[in-house]
């Protein structure tokens, strides 16, 4: 702002407000304790610094309204700086500055002459565009050295996509100030990743941030255990189908896709359904499985204590035959399911003789006591076999 909006008389309090600074900052910081709680029970910034830095930012409000802005043009670029830094939620820095203009108008409200308070009503938005101003030119600081940070920090960032991947009972605020900082504001729907890794701390998708960059999509990704997971934001000409074909192509094991959400706070119920999908395939498949794709499968996945006991109440007797045995018996029964019982065309991509599918089709129905011309039995069937795929029982 301009210092000639600023009324004469509210330049002229201001600068007689100047040399209690240091007062007025200890004060205000007593306030910003009372009512913002990260400022009361954080361990890193001390009651004398959050003065300090009140006292500073008292002088630049009051600099700037009384026309006298000194050298205290950097204190919200430091003070931005600073709480990023020191890990300060965005949230509990932006409460703080509320609470910091908030205190400056009452100080001022309070000092000024009777008859000058009408003025200050008059002039009130002019006072909260230098505090409104204050807070922004922090915020910028702010997201810039935690982006920076981030930047040059890989734990930082790890941490910061965990933040999002896994921020049930966030603020939305504060997801979104995550997500500024690990630049994920373009576009308009995400999608969580989820790539199961051949072993732990090793990457199922290698340099996959820097493959999407150069698609001109943004991404940011973290790597837990034995799981790649991130979160990917689609753009105009880069949906979620051309994601999963990608993916396809770069995948070395078993990749999850969620489906497409806009709200961050959906963000870890994506990140479940990713990992669910990615593991709804054979254990040692390779490809990509988006969560809307396969819902048998899915719903398998997800309950894998319950299915792995579907699996071996019904399929018992096949599993515990010699496992090539068990094999041939499994695939057969398969390969007879997807061709929808054409034991002719199971035989011819079987290569064996269509008796020898009945031959073993007549097997699995007496060891299991199921009725393969039963659409009911065929279904519990189908049902076992691909608890077993899945769960890699056999």
């Amino acid at each position: 702002m301009t210092l000639g909006q600023v009324d004469p008389q509210v330049r002229e309090l201001s600068r007689l407000l100047l040399p209690d600074a240091d007062a007025l900052g200890a004060r205000m910081g007593e306030r910003i304790r009372a009512e913002v709680p990260w400022y009361a029970e954080n361990q890193v910034l001390t009651a004398d610094e959050v003065d300090r830095n009140c006292a500073d930012n008292v002088r630049y409000v009051l600099g700037i309204l009384a026309g006298e802005t000194g050298g205290e043009h950097d204190v919200p670029r430091i003070t931005g700086i600073d709480r990023a830094g020191r890990g300060a939620p965005y949230a509990a820095v932006l409460q703080a500055f509320r609470v910091g203009g908030r205190f400056i108008w009452e100080v001022l409200v309070e000092r000024a002459e009777p008859e000058a308070r009408e003025l200050l009503l008059r002039s009130a938005a002019d006072i909260w565009a230098v505090s409104d101003e204050l807070a922004a030119q922090v915020t910028d600081a702010f997201r810039g050295a935690l982006a920076e940070r981030a930047r040059r920090d890989g734990q930082t960032r790890s941490v910061l996509v965990g933040t999002l991947l896994d921020g049930e009972g966030a603020h939305t605020e504060q997801l979104w100030e995550t997500a500024d900082a690990l630049d994920l504001r373009s576009g308009t729907d995400f999608v969580i990743v989820s790539a199961h890794c051949s072993a732990p701390g090793v990457e199922a998708l290698p340099d996959i941030e820097r493959a999407l960059r150069k698609m001109n999509v943004t991404s940011a990704w973290r790597l837990v255990n034995d799981h790649q997971d991130g979160l990917v934001v689609l753009r105009f000409g880069f949906d979620h189908r051309q994601l999963k074909e990608f993916l396809e192509a770069k995948a070395t094991g078993r990749v999850g896709i969620s489906a497409p959400f806009q709200r961050l706070e959906e963000a870890a119920e994506a990140k479940r359904s990713a990992r669910v999908a990615s593991v709804a395939m054979a254990p040692d498949a390779t490809g990509v499985l988006a969560s809307d794709d396969d819902p048998l499968a899915i719903l398998l996945a997800s309950v894998p204590d319950q299915a792995a006991h579907v699996a071996r109440a019904l399929l018992s007797p096949v599993l515990d035959l010699p496992v090539d045995d068990s094999a041939v018996l499994l695939e057969t029964a398969r390969q007879w399911l997807a061709e929808r019982g054409s034991t002719s065309t199971a035989a011819r991509l079987l290569h064996i003789h269509r008796n020898t599918v009945r031959y073993r089709l007549r097997r699995v129905e007496e060891l299991t006591g199921l009725d393969l011309a039963d659409p009911s039995d065929t279904a519990r069937l189908h049902v076992a076999l691909e608890a077993v795929r899945i769960l890699g029982l056999a």
